[in-house]
């Protein structure tokens, strides 16, 4: 078994409806995220899926996230964009845009901050 992870990052804005602390008021963040897929074999020349198809599934992602106000986005018009929802969120983008025989999204991992993550995986 392998596992690949791709970072990337992109910046907005959000506030947490609900929420009884600071992050109730509108704050921004610069989100750094990890992806990483699990592949169980290699190809004829021992890659299991090409980094570049990785990187861009993620940038594309990151495109509709970065400098955006997350609250307004249709996936978090329902639910807040807490760091547990942004990662679930990138994991089931992912899902739609990885399709390697063999290969399947282990997990995502977000960062607000330097010191602080999250990771979602089923």
């Amino acid at each position: 078994m392998y596992k690949l992870n791709v970072t990337s990052h992109f910046a907005s804005a959000h506030k947490l409806l609900g929420y009884e602390g600071l992050c109730k008021n509108l704050h921004g963040h610069n989100w750094k995220v990890r992806v990483g897929i699990k592949c169980q074999n290699t190809d004829k020349i021992g890659m299991t899926i090409d980094f570049g198809d990785v990187k861009k599934a993620l940038n594309d992602i990151m495109e509709v996230l970065d400098h955006s106000y997350l609250n307004e986005l249709e996936p978090f018009k329902e639910e807040n964009p807490t760091s547990e929802n942004i990662a679930k969120y990138i994991y089931e983008e992912m899902k739609t845009k990885i399709s390697v025989e063999g290969c399947k999204i282990a997990d995502v991992e977000v960062w607000e901050s330097e010191r602080s993550s999250m990771i979602y995986y089923e």
